[in-house]
């Protein structure tokens, strides 16, 4: 088969390395790429965004299959318009992405289906918001209802830095469209796991579970980003808590999608915080997360690419799928101010060193090619990826390729995995 994996970013390389491993793969592309998915796949200058030109580019090089990587070109309709012009494809359609594009959306799916949620509500008019948050109290949390690039959350601590949240949203400054609408919720007391699921429309496939670092700095403090580590197994995520989330959140979901007439086709990822009372999914995306779609690839020991088509054509009913039982963890490396004002264009030096760190993959997120150099291209910049039998094994493993990477204008998080680190000791 020709594929094309559309996006650019660390989730797009981890597909793509996946994807070329596939005896089924004759030729990959992807578009736009990076420095790191070059190695594996030729990279077309066509933005993710560009709908019309990643269907002209589908067309044009006669691609058999096209994965859709990120949430913008999903919202905006890529997959009903490769559909349209007669391509198979990976993602659901722009009504199915409602579930990530609008949170409200979700928030009124899962009120409506009786799917476990924190408690919100919804508003357009910035007194009747911050009414909303003084009758509450803190902490509470403000969310942008649109797509804002993984920083559309902020957790409040106070009643006053919740007021200031919703007021900039809603004023446009800070999220323009994105911010028209805002929903404030509960504060979820528990701890964070990401689930993934494949759909077919009708029918899920579960994936594994991972857990996911929002907050830039060491021990969770900074602002929210969109990930700066991730690793899978989560501990917090046993069968047990698996088997509850297909039960009463993603089954749910995927039969109240199909009776509203937009079935839900693709990866379909719940944000959940594991509390007593049992998991609660506080978000809905509608593509593979990232960082965690790295670890994810890392441990699957079946071809993804059959498992990709099932989801497209609606065969996952009797498909399974195999998993190593050992660690992936991955270290998100970022530029210096990121998730706000960064510097692009710095020399990346040392990859090839790191690379060859036992059970080390490197995957690049933000980066771009100059002659024989790497430069840094984005906020999030590499994902140095790690497998190993244990936890603290992958940890140390990514650790050391990290610092093996030659590049002053980055950093990361020292603490990656804390939590299972510690039960293991």
């Amino acid at each position: 088969m020709r594929i094309l994996v559309v996006g650019g970013g660390g989730r797009e390389h981890a597909l793509c390395w996946a994807i070329s491993a596939s005896p089924l793969c004759t030729k990959l592309y992807c578009a736009p790429g990076n420095a790191g998915i070059a190695q594996v796949a030729d990279c077309v200058g066509v933005a993710a965004e560009d709908v019309a030109g990643q269907v002209a580019l589908a067309t044009r090089e006669k691609i058999d299959f096209v994965v859709v990587g990120p949430e913008v070109p999903l919202a905006a309709g890529l997959a009903d318009r490769l559909a349209e012009a007669g391509l198979k494809v990976f993602g659901p359609s722009a009504k199915a992405a409602q579930l990530e594009s609008s949170k409200g959306f979700t928030k009124e799916l899962c009120r409506s289906h009786n799917i476990p949620t924190g408690a919100y509500e919804r508003f357009t008019d910035a007194d009747k918001a911050v009414s909303y948050i003084r009758a509450q109290g803190a902490p509470i949390v403000v969310k942008a209802d649109g797509l804002a690039a993984g920083k559309g959350v902020v957790v409040a601590e106070t009643v006053d830095q919740a007021m200031e949240a919703a007021r900039d949203m809603l004023s446009g400054n800070r999220f323009g469209a994105a911010g028209a609408s805002v929903v404030i919720e509960e504060f979820l007391v528990g701890e964070e796991a990401s689930f993934f699921a494949l759909c077919d429309g009708e029918h899920a496939l579960p994936l594994v579970g991972a857990q996911d670092h929002k907050r830039a700095f060491d021990g969770d403090k900074g602002p929210n980003t969109g990930g700066m580590g991730a690793y899978s197994p989560a501990p917090i995520f046993d069968a047990a808590m698996q088997q509850r989330t297909m039960d009463e959140i993603i089954l749910p979901t995927v039969r109240a999608m199909a009776q509203a007439g937009t079935p839900f086709k693709g990866v379909l990822y719940a944000g959940l915080m594991i509390g007593p009372e049992g998991p609660k999914i506080f978000e809905y995306n509608c593509r593979f997360g990232d960082p965690e779609c790295q670890v994810l690839m890392m441990r699957l020991k079946s071809d993804i690419v059959p498992a990709l088509i099932a989801s497209a054509d609606g065969g996952l009913k009797h498909f399974d799928l195999r998993w190593s039982d050992d660690t992936a963890l991955t270290v998100v490396m970022a530029a210096k101010g990121y998730p706000d004002a960064y510097q692009k264009g710095s020399e990346i030096r040392g990859l090839e060193a790191a690379g060859k760190v036992e059970g080390v993959q490197i995957f690049h997120a933000g980066t771009k090619s100059d002659g024989n150099r790497v430069l840094a291209n984005g906020g999030r910049v590499l994902n140095v990826s790690a497998i190993a039998p244990t936890v603290a094994e992958a940890r140390a493993r990514a650790y050391r390729a990290v610092d093996l990477i030659d590049w002053p204008e980055g950093f990361c998080r020292r603490d990656i995995a804390w939590r299972a680190v510690g039960r293991q000791k």
